[in-house]
C-alpha cells in the first residue's frame, strides 16, 4: 500500500466557468488555467500520481502541449487511473478538501464525489470531498483564488 498527497490552487477571474469535481458551479468568478482548472481534480491527480511514484500532473499534462488546453480535468484523470492500472496499481480511497471562502460548496459536494469516482471506476463511498474556509485570511479567504488538497491510497492489484 503507498500513499500519496496533492494540492492545487488557481486564481479566480472574470470570464471563466468555475468548475470543481467536473461540477460547473453558478459564480460571477470562475478559475484560470490551461484545461477547466479544476483544482479539486488536479489535487486529487497528484496525489494518485505521487502515490505510485509517476511524478505530477505538469509531467504528463504539460500547460505548454495545445491537447491540453479547455480539456475537461476528468478526461485527465482517467488517463491517470489508466497509467496506475497498467502499472498494477489500484485505489483504495481519495479524501480532499477544497478551500474557498465563495461560492457554498455543499450543494455541489455529492454531485463531485458521483463525478470523481465514476471518472476513477470506483463507487462513491471510496471517495470524500469536503470543504472549508478560511475564515476571511489569506488569498481563499479575500476571494483570490480557490485551493485544494488530496490524499490517496492505492495498492498492488491484480491487473
Amino acid at each position: 500500500m503507498r500513499v500519496g498527497i496533492g494540492y492545487d490552487v488557481h486564481r479566480l477571474v472574470k470570464g471563466r466557468s468555475l468548475i470543481l469535481g467536473g461540477v460547473e458551479i453558478p459564480y460571477h468568478l470562475g478559475l484560470e488555467g490551461h484545461s477547466d482548472a479544476d483544482v479539486l481534480v488536479h489535487a486529487v491527480m497528484d496525489a494518485l500520481l505521487g502515490a505510485a511514484g509517476a511524478g505530477d500532473i505538469g509531467r504528463h499534462f504539460p500547460d505548454t502541449d495545445l491537447r491540453y488546453r479547455g480539456i475537461s480535468s476528468l478526461v485527465l484523470l482517467k488517463q491517470v487511473i489508466n497509467l496506475l492500472n497498467a502499472r498494477h496499481w489500484e485505489v483504495g480511497n481519495v479524501d480532499a478538501v477544497i478551500i474557498a471562502q465563495a461560492p457554498k460548496m455543499a450543494p455541489y459536494i455529492n454531485r463531485m464525489r458521483e463525478n470523481i469516482a465514476r471518472n476513477m471506476f470506483m463507487a462513491p463511498e471510496q471517495v470524500n470531498v469536503k470543504a472549508t474556509t478560511t475564515e476571511k485570511l489569506g488569498f481563499a479567504g479575500r476571494g483570490e483564488g480557490i485551493a485544494a488538497q488530496a490524499v490517496a491510497c492505492i495498492y498492488q492489484g491484480q491487473r
